[in-house]
């Protein structure tokens, strides 16, 4: 155990040096940021599948998956103890009626542990939820810098979750989360004088939310052999909708910007007085979500399923910012995706007992902006690489990689063509052995 966790040391101290904003994408300028996937490397790696559970790789989105069975390989004994780490890098091209640029960002993706106790499962983790990450810029009919708008920042959670195995068929589970984080932004509206030159002194708007709150996320499978050889697996997660605090603060700052440099110096600082217009505390109300999904395969061999999410998004409320002139309506994805292991016990290949994962996914964000709802599609593929030999308690490294396309450029908008490259660590140890002499 002590080699797998100087490998994970490793990996963590990898993501800290390259890991930047969260996103760099325009479209987390609305709301609270662009949504992060909640699932596995291995999930993404199958187009975002949460329905496939196993008993040596963590699901963090279905907390029933933490329940499972004794195994026969380990004379009955418990499941292994399940350990979980990741990062990921994204380079995105912007694209515009305008113009093209490129951006990319590296960020930490989830630390999950999962522990068995009989049929029971519990798992702690940290995930980030969203993340925030823009530079904006607008301009005049004389081609000039009209708006700069900017923003860093997201939501993380950490959360407690439980399964519990009915019988050899169902188990059903519940995760609790807290839900923390802030977001800061900036505007600046420009000012020029009858020659078409910046004046001396601009102003700037800041604002910043600290945000928090209790989530909940409630999971089903199910599981069963439909013939000798073949296995169904299913699942069903549901979200109610919460309510997170805010707490808010604004300022408005008189900035001088160095013209060779643009870089901002603030003069002075103005305090808006938000208690006064009720918006010192806020509520972000976050939507209800509900997946399900179902697909077959052959244990330890071959899996495919196909699954599909909505999201309440049409009620999704921001009471400091209101709209920013966007539409929101209820939102849905589409995943299919699946793997295969040419032979998992193999002694003599190395690439026989490697997973290979692939998978496609369709996603109507639930955001609309100038009439236009913005769309996403991702194809993915990923190995998973068997860490030990043949005999181990099958830790693996897990290599992911997604293209795809959010947005368009029609009615001013921007399209993100985008690469994301993760990488994780799901690590398996035998904690709770009984001892066979004395």
């Amino acid at each position: 155990m002590i080699k797998k966790l100087v490998l994970v040391f490793i990996l963590l101290f990898t993501i800290q040096i390259y890991a930047q904003d969260g996103t760099s994408s325009p479209y987390s300028f609305y709301g609270i940021g662009s949504l992060k996937f909640k699932g596995t490397v291995e999930n993404r790696s199958m187009g975002g599948l949460s329905i496939y559970t196993d008993s040596i790789h963590i699901n963090l989105l279905n907390p029933a998956s933490n329940a499972g069975k004794s195994l026969a390989m380990y004379g009955n004994e418990g499941r292994p103890v399940k350990f979980a780490v990741a990062g990921s890098h994204s380079s995105i091209k912007l694209k515009s009626d305008s113009g093209e640029d490129r951006v990319s960002s590296s960020t930490f993706d989830y630390l999950s542990l999962s522990i068995p106790i009989g049929r029971l499962g519990v798992g702690v983790g940290l995930i980030p939820y969203t993340s925030v990450g823009y530079k904006l810029e607008t301009l005049n009919s004389s081609n000039q810098l009209n708006e700069r708008f900017r923003g860093e920042g997201g939501l993380n959670r950490t959360y407690l979750s439980l399964g519990y195995l009915i019988n050899d068929n169902f188990s059903v589970g519940a995760d609790l989360s807290y839900n923390f984080g802030n977001i800061k932004n900036s505007t600046i509206v420009f000012d020029y004088n009858d020659d078409g030159e910046l004046v001396q002194y601009q102003s700037r708007e800041n604002n910043r939310s600290d945000l928090s709150g209790l989530s909940l996320n409630l999971g089903l499978t199910y599981r069963a052999m439909i013939t000798d050889r073949l296995e169904l697996k299913s699942g069903f997660t549901y979200t109610p909708e919460t309510n997170l605090r805010s707490r808010n603060e604004r300022s408005f700052n008189t900035i001088v910007i160095n013209s060779s440099s643009g870089q901002e110096f603030i003069v002075n600082t103005i305090e808006a007085d938000l208690e006064s217009q009720g918006l010192d505390e806020t509520n972000f109300l976050l939507p209800s979500k509900f997946s399900i999904g179902a697909g077959v395969g052959q244990p330890r061999i071959w899996f495919i399923g196909a699954e599909y999410t909505f999201q309440n998004t049409k009620k999704f409320v921001n009471e400091l910012h209101g709209s920013n002139g966007t539409v929101y309506s209820n939102g849905s994805s589409f995943a299919l995706g699946g793997f295969i292991v040419p032979k998992y016990n193999s002694f003599s290949s190395y690439f026989s007992r490697m997973v290979y994962r692939a998978g496609l996914r369709f996603e109507d964000t639930g955001l609309n902006i100038n009439n236009t709802n913005i769309n996403e599609f991702g194809i993915s593929f990923g190995v998973g690489l068997p860490i030990g030999s043949a005999r181990d308690f099958f830790s693996n490294a897990n290599l992911g990689f997604e293209i795809g396309k959010r947005g368009t450029t029609k009615n001013n908008l921007i399209q993100e063509n985008f690469f994301n490259f993760h990488l994780s660590l799901s690590l398996n140890d035998r904690w709770f052995q009984k001892r066979r002499y004395d």
